[in-house]
């Protein structure tokens, strides 16, 4: 799903005009964006939560030249946990079902 599909489909149940839906879907991701770009965790209860980690630096190896080590420096990334009531329903997913 894209987010134009998402904002096709809410239009479309709630009888409101994609654009409005649109702004309303853009804004919300922007925020999001906004508080993780400040290192602020974003929960959304019955969803999951978006969280800050820090990876820690490691070494790699390049797979043709196993022989040489690369350092991978430390950086932070977004982690997704997701929560009950969406572990649940994907529980019930089986796993030949899915394109």
């Amino acid at each position: 799903m894209t987010k134009r599909d998402l904002v096709v489909k809410i239009a479309t149940e709630t009888n409101l005009t994609q654009s409005d839906v649109a702004a309303v879907v853009q804004k919300t991701l922007d925020y999001m964006a906004n508080e993780l770009a400040e290192g602020r965790n974003i929960e959304l209860r019955n969803f999951g939560v978006f969280e800050i980690k820090v990876r820690k630096s490691r070494k790699g190896r390049n797979p043709n030249k196993p022989e040489n080590e690369v350092v991978i420096p430390e950086r932070v990334v977004v982690k997704f946990r997701a929560g009950k009531e969406l572990k649940e329903q994907v529980d019930k997913i089986k796993p030949g079902s899915i394109k």
